[in-house]
């Protein structure tokens, strides 16, 4: 079975920074992509960023210059630091990791940013 759990969210203000955790346990073959998204109250889930397996990133234009996307194979560990944050950063963060067996979630992490 395949779990992922993101970890590091909280409450900061606005400027503030963040390091978020996604621990990977069980196996997943073949991995192609992991990435961030994240889903404010009343809003659709949109996509923060991604990295591939090759490490190359891609990150949404309200993100880009302030947030980084990285990963520790060796753990099964991926990261996302968010730094300069805004109020309108504040949403549920999830992880996920796409395999080519299937696409994985995990269950959110709040990061909350406010004065």
């Amino acid at each position: 079975q395949v779990q992922l759990v993101e970890s590091g969210g909280g409450l900061v203000q606005p400027g503030g920074s963040l390091r978020l955790s996604c621990a990977i346990s069980g196996s997943i073959f073949g991995v192609v992509h992991m990435g961030w998204y994240r889903q404010a109250p009343g809003k659709q889930r949109e996509y923060v960023a991604l990295i591939s397996d090759g490490d190359s990133t891609n990150y949404a234009a309200s993100v880009k210059g302030r947030f980084v996307v990285s990963k520790d194979n060796a753990k099964n560990t991926m990261f996302l630091q968010m730094d300069a944050l805004k109020p309108e950063d504040t949403a549920v963060y999830y992880c996920t990791v796409d395999g080519r067996r299937g696409t994985y979630w995990g269950q959110g992490t709040q990061v909350t940013v406010s004065s």
